[in-house]
């Protein structure tokens, strides 16, 4: 028979691995089943591919949409984008950097500041008046910022933030 006390110190280290287990599951992220639409690289703790981490469209919804009704410079009057959090999205992955690079599908890159998602509430749009985006007019993935909350993102600075078609998120 055991003692009480290695049977306290025994059930201490299960705790302690459970626990540990625990939190190593919780940095994981499940692979896409569908046709991967975003891949962040760079600085990130979270993977699920050959040190990246891939999204498919379900996958994105699921960490939850945020809707932004705004005026853009690309569309008349006011449209209805629905989207993840970027600032969200960063810490799902385990972002660590500053700044990020997003990449479009026609290879047109810009750099965006990492305390712009949250200071701004920037989402990364999968939808725009309800529909999804198709590639042909700015999707699947749009980075959008509520233009019309601050005078300040009426500019081009803002609006050269903000890529269509992305596919690519490297943080740096």
């Amino acid at each position: 028979m055991l003692g009480a006390k290695v049977k306290t110190g025994l059930m201490g280290a299960l705790v302690a691995f459970v626990g540990i287990v625990g939190a190593a599951y919780a940095a994981t992220l499940a692979a896409p089943t569908e046709r991967p639409v975003l891949t962040i690289t760079g600085k990130i703790g979270v993977t699920n591919k050959d040190n990246t981490a891939q999204f498919d469209r379900p996958m994105l919804e699921s960490l939850g949409m945020v809707a932004v009704e705004t005026t853009t410079p690309w569309h008349e009057g006011k449209v209805k984008f629905e989207g993840v959090p970027v600032d969200k999205l960063m810490k799902q992955v385990g972002a660590t950097g500053d700044r990020v690079v997003v990449t479009a599908l026609n290879d047109y890159t810009t750099e965006i500041p990492m305390e712009d998602f949250a200071k701004y509430k920037v989402i990364l749009a999968i939808k725009r008046n309800g529909e999804y985006m198709p590639v042909r007019d700015k999707g699947p993935l749009f980075i959008i910022y509520p233009y019309d909350s601050d005078p300040e993102l009426k500019s081009q600075t803002y609006y050269a933030r903000s890529a269509w078609q992305v596919a690519k998120i490297d943080v740096r």
